[in-house]
């Protein structure tokens, strides 16, 4: 199960649990016996015959373990091969059979990611909160659409956005995007509800529409209760079941489609968890499951029909910009994944972090994660299918904690995240099926390194042009030397912006929100003043001169996408989420600043004009380290 990742002395025992691991200061530690023997139990025993069951992962020009095969591709056709992969055979998911009569999956990548042919810069944005006059309460589709317009326009090559799967269709609807029911499926809540076929102007209180426009947070609940009965009225109008291009389309999305919008109608009548679902409902392949499909088959048909206007509006939104779409770590333990891969995920135990200089307590992000060697047994379908899906119509790919596909913090249930212990994933497979999924998708894919990163990960990103993340906050190396396979930014979701930074609120709001000793924040100010101050910035500079002297450093950088937060742009002081707070409107809070009105900002178009300086300087095609492929920006279309 080891990857590619040096495990020097880190004492990797059979099951994948790593005994000695090194901390950000490469100082040992040693899981405790009492958690190690909980994770074997956890893990169990894969069957004895695995080996020569589970996929095998390889390359072009590889030799393969087994002898003389035969071998059926996606298009049908049959080749004979006899211990080679030749040069020119098909990238894809095969059928490999043997003369034994045994039958796996032959996975076939190109090894590296596609990439843009030329440098760019775009904004990060988070959706929810990216508001227009147009909007119902909540930055929507049609507002991704306005960005995506207006970004091409000011010469913008893509937009990196939070992730927009779905969540439990029920209030209280989950606010945070890294803990989505699903990394398949969107959320419906961003549809843009006056495009939707069948809607009517009446169908809802336009004052209604308008107070929840004007809230100072982003009221998730209130706003799906008058988008929900909105869209309600719109399938029934529109006899959506029998309309023929979704018919045609639900078709094409198979049995996940089903199973996840049988999950939505199940949550509705019986709660986001299906733990506490009756017993005969908790199995997705049961004979009370059909019976509930076939009596709730409208409300079935309505949650596969959202999925539909989600995807029609998305690929609207997005059209020929590369959108970067951000893929969490995990899903919820009682969400619509996690009932339909209940054999292929752990029980009683989440992921998370273990303690750190920034979190002497460590983190628990409330995942279950998937078992290595069931993993395996299950072909990898559940981590291709998310990484797909993902993917699917915008052109980009940003994998949250990519230290996830090498190793994982496993936190064994009523145990803090101190009691935890590594578990290590079969790296190199994942890495390559992520590779052979942005090349068939033409999508770039970045990988969020931060924090501490294990000797050997760097190199096997690199050989798979899986884009490195530089952030001005972390980095102690002037811009100008970070790395061309990168994308470099200011700030993150979860870090200061640099206006909340510069004035000192937001040290103040993290002192309220959290349980931080107050010298700690305060250290932690000081470091990131250092960073911003490398060029000279003056105490008295207002916050407008601070972003600017931020973005003129990250305009430095010779990296092949630079990201400028919407944030920054408009001088908002609060950060989306402050990690550990414990009551905080994190990931509900709306731009100052409507998007349909961005282009009149003077301070956001300080940073465009930096964008466009830097690159009428920049060379015109990438450096030759940072590209697998030639190819243009983005291309529209289905993996």
């Amino acid at each position: 199960m080891v990857g590619t990742a040096e495990v020097i002395g880190q004492e990797v025992d059979a099951w994948g649990v790593q005994h000695v691991w090194l901390d950000a200061d490469d100082e040992p530690h040693r899981a405790a016996a009492a958690t190690v023997d909980r994770l074997h139990e956890i893990i169990g025993s894969p069957p004895e015959d695995l080996e020569q069951r589970a996929p095998i992962v390889t390359r072009r020009g590889r030799s393969l373990s087994v002898g003389r095969v035969r071998v059926t591709c996606e298009d049908g056709t049959e080749h004979e091969l006899d211990g080679r992969i030749p040069d020119d055979f098909p990238l894809g998911y095969h059928r490999l059979q043997e003369d034994s009569g045994a039958d796996r999956r032959l996975i076939v990548s190109p090894g590296r990611c596609w990439l843009p042919d030329r440098p760019s810069w775009g904004w990060a944005v988070q959706l929810y909160g990216a508001l227009s006059g147009a909007s119902w309460g909540i930055g929507d589709l049609g507002d991704l659409r306005t960005l995506r317009s207006w970004t091409e326009q000011e010469g913008g090559g893509f937009l990196l956005v939070n992730p927009l799967h779905a969540v439990a269709p029920s209030a209280p609807l989950e606010p945070s995007p890294y803990l989505p029911a699903t990394r398949r499926f969107r959320n419906p809540l961003y549809l843009r509800v006056p495009d939707v076929p069948g809607h009517r102007a009446d169908d809802v209180d336009a004052q209604q529409v308008h107070d929840l426009n004007e809230r100072s947070r982003i009221e998730r609940d209130a706003v799906w209760e008058v988008k929900l009965a909105a869209l309600r009225a719109a399938f029934e109008r529109r006899t959506a079941c029998h309309d023929d291009d979704f018919i045609s389309w639900r078709a094409a999305q198979g049995q996940a489609l089903e199973e996840f919008a049988t999950w939505c109608a199940l949550a509705e009548h019986h709660g986001p968890d299906w733990h506490r679902w009756p017993a005969e409902l908790r199995r997705p392949g049961s004979a009370a499951i059909d019976a509930f499909r076939r009596e709730h088959e409208q409300e079935v048909g309505f949650h596969a029909w959202l999925q539909w206007q989600v995807d029609v509006q998305l690929r609207e939104a997005t059209g020929d910009l590369t959108v970067i779409q951000d893929l969490p770590i995990g899903v919820s333990g009682g969400g619509a994944d996690a009932w339909a891969w209940q054999d292929v995920l752990a029980q009683g135990v989440t992921v998370g972090a273990p303690p750190d200089a920034l979190n002497s307590l460590g983190q628990d992000w409330g995942s279950p994660p998937l078992v290595p060697w069931r993993l395996q047994e299950a072909e990898y379908e559940p981590f291709i299918e998310s990484v797909r899906r993902t993917i699917a119509g915008a052109g980009g790919l940003r994998i949250d904690h990519v230290m996830g596909l090498f190793r994982l913090w496993w936190i064994p249930e009523d145990e803090d995240a101190t009691a935890g212990a590594y578990v290590r994933y079969p790296s190199d497979d994942l890495l390559d099926i992520v590779a052979l999924e942005s090349h068939r998708a033409h999508a770039v894919v970045v990988g969020e390194d931060l924090g501490t990163v294990e000797p050997g990960v760097p190199q096997a990103l690199a050989e798979r042009s899986i884009l490195s993340y530089k952030v001005l906050w972390f980095e102690d190396d002037d811009p100008a030397e970070w790395p061309a396979a990168a994308l470099g930014t200011v700030t993150t979701h979860d870090l200061p912006t640099v206006a909340g930074l510069w004035t000192g609120s937001d040290a103040i709001d993290q002192l309220a929100a959290t349980d931080m000793a107050p010298d700690d924040v305060h250290d932690g100010r000081r470091e990131l003043l250092s960073r911003l101050r490398r060029d000279g910035l003056t105490s008295d500079a207002s916050p407008a001169a601070a972003v600017e002297a931020a973005y003129r450093q990250l305009a430095r950088a010779p990296s092949m996408l630079l990201s400028l937060s919407l944030e920054d742009a408009v001088l908002e002081e609060r950060r989306p989420n402050v990690p550990g707070s414990l009551e905080r409107d994190n990931w509900s809070i709306p731009l100052p600043v409507r998007v349909d009105a961005l282009g009149e900002s003077p301070e956001v178009g300080r940073l465009v004009r930096l964008m466009a300086e830097r690159r009428s300087h920049a060379p015109d095609d990438a450096p030759d380290d940072a590209s697998a492929e030639p190819g243009s920006v983005r291309t529209s279309g289905t993996p």
